[in-house]
């Protein structure tokens, strides 16, 4: 919530004046005028400016939904997005036709997009708040296909009794392979190099 007050010779100049220092459109500001204004004797002596106080109540998942859906409109995605509480933030679920490419190969760009709408949403956010994008169910289906991947890879590893080591992963998608093996007792499960190259290894475990 940011409050400017502002003076000028009418209300709507002062207005105007406000909305230049918040940086935002008529629409998302309530306006209070504090002081009407007036003309003093014959139109000089003791002339009054109006003061108005101009509130912007800024709401972070607003602002990140706003931000996201001019991305897709420049994009020339034709699609709504739906947003609904989830158990680690907001998801933002972006619904349509051909989503392709908001998601990217292996979901690269919605992982971007996710990033940019939560630095926008947040920029100005009393409170933190965390936004989760998805499109065509993609977040559901990359998780099942990495646990897949991550009870072959455990296999592989106990079979050859020796380390195996995973292609590189984002955090989000190793965090996904160590939570699916965390409750298995013959593998043990660390993460190897540097970012954006950081990788999984499983390992057997050590009787």
């Amino acid at each position: 919530m940011k409050k400017v007050v502002a003076i000028a010779k009418t209300v709507d100049l002062a207005v105007q004046k406000a909305l230049l220092e918040l940086g935002v459109p008529r629409e998302r500001v309530s306006v209070r005028v504090l002081e009407e204004p007036s003309k003093g004797l014959f139109g000089l002596i003791g002339t009054r400016d109006a003061k108005v106080e101009v509130e912007f109540q800024y709401d972070p998942l607003e602002e990140g939904r706003r931000f996201l859906a001019d991305v897709l409109q420049q994009m020339q995605v034709e699609a709504t997005i739906e947003s609904r509480k989830a158990d680690d933030g907001t998801l933002f679920d972006i619904q349509g036709k051909n989503l392709g490419v908001t998601i990217g190969r292996r979901g690269q760009t919605l992982d971007a997009l996710q990033y940019l709408v939560n630095v926008v949403a947040n920029r100005h956010a009393e409170k933190h708040v965390r936004i989760v994008l998805d499109a065509e169910n993609y977040r559901a289906r990359r998780k099942e296909t990495l646990e897949q991947l991550a009870d072959r890879i455990a296999k592989k590893a106990l079979q050859m009794k020796r380390n195996v080591r995973l292609e590189p992963m984002s955090a989000a998608e190793r965090k996904v392979i160590h939570a699916f093996l965390q409750a298995r007792p013959d593998v043990v499960t660390f993460s190897e190099g540097e970012e954006p190259h950081r990788y999984i290894v499983v390992a057997p475990k050590e009787a």
